[in-house]
C-alpha cells in the first residue's frame, strides 16, 4: 500500500521539475502551452495522425483537444486531408507555417536540456540520464529500448577509468584498499609502455555512449596470451558485455595464433568465473595467500588457461 511520505516525494519532485524545466505557465517562455506544443511535436514527428490517435496516445480530453486544434487551423499551422484508406477519417499534418511555428520551440527545448546537463560535472550526467531512463522505464514499461551497446579500441584517458574502475568497484563490492587500485595502475602502465600492437590488443566497453567495461590481450610469450582487466560497471550488468568482451579477446589471440590465453582471478568473482567457465576456459592451480589489498579474508587465487 502507498504511504503518505511516498505520495509527498512524488509531489514534491513533479513540483521541482515542472519548476526547473520552465513549464509551469507557458512552455519555455513561448506563447504556448506544455500541451500544445507536445500536440505541434508529435504532428511534426508522426504525419497521418488523427485526433483520435492524440487523444489516445497524449490522453487529452477530447473538447479540450478540438479546441486547439481550431485555434491551430485557423493560425494555418494545421491542415486535414482524407485518409485514402477511409473517407470517413481526417489525418492531421502541419503546414509549412506549422513547422516553422515549430521548429524555434524544438530548437529551444534542445538548448534547455543541453544547459540542465552543462550544469553538471561531466561524470554525473550519465547518473541523471540513467535516473530519468529508470524512471521512464518503470512508468511506462513498454517504452523499454534496446541499449546501444559497443566495443572499440583504447583510446587516451581509457586506462586511467579502467584503473578507477577497479579501485572503486572493488573497494566498494568487496572491501579491498588502494594497494589492489595501485597493483590495477602498475599493469596499466606496463600495457601502455611496453604495448605492441601488432601482438596485444584492448577493448572498452560502451553503453550509450559512456564507458562501462574493459578487457586486455596481452602477450606472454610466442605461444601465450594473458586476459587482463575484465571489469563492467554495475549499470551495465545483464546485457551479455562480459561474455562478449571475453569473446572478443578470444578471437584476438585465437587469430594471432596464439596456442593458449590465460587469465588470473579470484574465486569470489563468481560471475566472471561463470564466463570464463562457459567459454571453455579451465582452472588449472589455486593458492589461498594473504594480501595487503584484501584485509577482510584469504583470497583464493585462480589460474585458468584456454587451449586456442
Amino acid at each position: 500500500m502507498v504511504n503518505v511520505a511516498q505520495v509527498k516525494a512524488v509531489r514534491a519532485f513533479n513540483r521541482f521539475y515542472t519548476r526547473r524545466i520552465g513549464v509551469l505557465d507557458r512552455y519555455l517562455g513561448s506563447d504556448f502551452s506544455l500541451t500544445e506544443v507536445r500536440i505541434l511535436y508529435e504532428l511534426a514527428h508522426r504525419p497521418h495522425l488523427t485526433a483520435t490517435d492524440l487523444v489516445r496516445e497524449l490522453g487529452l480530453d477530447a473538447g479540450y483537444l478540438s479546441r486547439i486544434l481550431r485555434r491551430f487551423t485557423h493560425e494555418g499551422w494545421v491542415e486535414r486531408e482524407t485518409a485514402a484508406h477511409d473517407g470517413r477519417q481526417s489525418l492531421l499534418k502541419l503546414t509549412e507555417a506549422g513547422y516553422a511555428a515549430f521548429a524555434p520551440l524544438q530548437q529551444k527545448s534542445r538548448e534547455e536540456a543541453a544547459e540542465l546537463l552543462a550544469s553538471l560535472p561531466a561524470k554525473e550526467r550519465p547518473k541523471l540520464l540513467s535516473a530519468m531512463d529508470t524512471l521512464h522505464q518503470l512508468l511506462d514499461p513498454a517504452t523499454k529500448r534496446e541499449r546501444q551497446v559497443t566495443l572499440r579500441g583504447i583510446q587516451p584517458g581509457d586506462m586511467g577509468w579502467v584503473v578507477m574502475q577497479h579501485g572503486e568497484l572493488y573497494a566498494r563490492e568487496y572491501g579491498f584498499t588502494n594497494a589492489f587500485e595501485a597493483l590495477v595502475a602498475d599493469i596499466a602502465a606496463k600495457f601502455i609502455r611496453d604495448f605492441d600492437p601488432e601482438w596485444e590488443r584492448g577493448w572498452i566497453a560502451e553503453v550509450d555512449g559512456e564507458r562501462a567495461g574493459s578487457v586486455f590481450c596481452v602477450r606472454k610469450s610466442a605461444t601465450v596470451a594473458k586476459l587482463r582487466l575484465l571489469i563492467l560497471v554495475p549499470e551495465a550488468r545483464g546485457l551479455g558485455l562480459g561474455g562478449k568482451l571475453v569473446d572478443e579477446c578470444i578471437a584476438f589471440a585465437r587469430g594471432k595464433g596464439y596456442r593458449k590465453l590465460v587469465l588470473w582471478t579470484n574465486g569470489h568473482l563468481l560471475a566472471a568465473r561463470a564466463i570464463y567457465q562457459s567459454r571453455g576456459f579451465v582452472l588449472k592451480e589455486t593458492e589461498t595467500t594473504p594480501t595487503d589489498y584484501c584485509p577482510r579474508h584469504p583470497l583464493v587465487n585462480e589460474t585458468w588457461e584456454l587451449k586456442l
